[in-house]
């Protein structure tokens, strides 16, 4: 029986510009504290070997510096780390590869598989690595998978990046093609993948892992790594996910149209946590009381989740005549005000919002409070 730990499109270096930079800098942290769990997970469930099919680094010129904090990150487990290149770190002849090599940042126990070269490990399973040696390829880098040799009485496994023919209906096209078949075809055991940045399985034997720390906003099962035991040599892969990302990356696109919708989006803003990453964009429509409400539990939630990017260039803001009244917004002020809620339908509907939110926040400010002194 052999154990493995499938991990996969790491992203080490990536830089979040998206982000307010405290947050970016740490969600590029958090890359380097996924690792680290990542060891201990395969130390606590003693694996064989600790699987990472390519996309190991996000960018060939990540500094040196973050070279060696990744390998440095590999350290809490002591058993062999088999690593191939992907598509963002190709194995180019001059690379983040040949760098590492250099700087002498890769520890005994990590292979970094460069080529197509069947290997033995640990004297319990074959590896079968299909690295990208470019970026871009348009033919199946693992076909030498079927012919190739492995030792008698061990699993075969395969080691590979790219995308699944006919089974990734978003990526049918896409370059570095991987045969659906390909498992079957070339007998292995389990096939292992990376590219998909969710976990994925593609047939009883193959399988993405999927990014271990969520990286984008989108519902694809991330942030988790896979445990594959095998029993022997032809027995299905028994194959469990294990949670590993530390942050929740959540798109939330709430309609609002009437107050009741604002409390509702309130009551969730009020629940987001420090391991929130949160992309609202909200729609439809609000008045001022309840844009104000909105903006209070928005910039609430902002202190405590990790990070929050609001989107509300479909909000539209709109006045009721109480919300005119009270603000005193007579004469020349209140045509202002009428004026640039009408301009919300035009080309610069977000500029006329800004400025119609603006001039409300002074009229509020003037504005004479009952029970003043005169």
């Amino acid at each position: 029986m052999i154990s493995l730990l499938h991990t996969a499109d790491w992203q080490i270096g990536r830089v979040f510009s998206q982000f307010e930079p405290d947050d970016a800098a740490a969600l590029f942290e958090a890359r380097f504290k996924v690792v680290e769990r990542l060891a201990g997970i395969a130390t606590e469930r003693a694996v064989d070997a600790v699987l990472v099919a390519g996309d190991v680094f996000d960018l060939q010129t990540v500094s040196d510096k973050t070279i060696r904090r990744m390998f440095n990150a590999m350290q809490g487990f002591a058993g062999p780390w088999l690593l191939i290149p992907g598509n963002h770190d190709s194995a180019l002849s001059e690379s983040v590869w040949s760098r590492a090599a250099r700087l002498g940042a890769v520890p005994p126990n990590v292979v970094c598989c460069l080529e197509p070269v069947a290997r033995t490990v640990a004297g319990k399973f074959t590896l079968l690595p299909a690295p990208l040696t470019q970026r871009h390829t348009y033919g199946d880098l693992t076909e030498w998978f079927a012919a190739a040799p492995s030792e008698d009485g061990l699993p075969r496994i395969g080691l590979a990046h790219g995308c699944v023919q006919g089974i990734l209906s978003e990526d049918i096209d896409s370059a570095n093609p991987i045969a659906a078949d390909r498992a079957a075809l070339a007998r292995l055991d389990y096939l292992a993948l990376g590219d998909w940045h969710g976990t994925r399985q593609t047939d009883e034997r193959t399988w993405y892992a999927g990014t271990p720390e969520t990286d984008r906003f989108r519902a694809n099962d991330s942030g988790q790594a896979l445990l594959v035991t095998i029993a022997g040599v032809g027995a299905p892969p028994v194959v469990e996910p294990v949670r590993t990302g530390q942050f929740a990356w959540q798109q939330w696109e709430p309609r609002l149209s009437v107050a009741s919708d604002i409390d509702e989006l309130v009551e969730k803003l009020n629940l987001v946590g420090a391991h929130d990453v949160l992309q609202l964009r909200a729609q439809g429509s609000c008045d001022l009381g309840g844009h104000n409400k909105l903006d209070a539990a928005r910039d609430a939630a902002s202190a405590r989740a990790r990070a929050l990017v609001w989107d509300g260039e479909a909000l539209r803001l709109e006045p009721t005549e109480e919300d005119i009244q009270a603000l005193h917004a007579d004469g020349f002020v209140g045509e202002a005000l009428q004026d640039l809620r009408a301009q919300q339908d035009g080309a610069d509907a977000e500029l006329a919002r800004d400025a119609l939110l603006t001039l409300a926040r002074i009229l509020d400010a003037q504005a004479p409070r009952a029970g003043a002194g005169a």
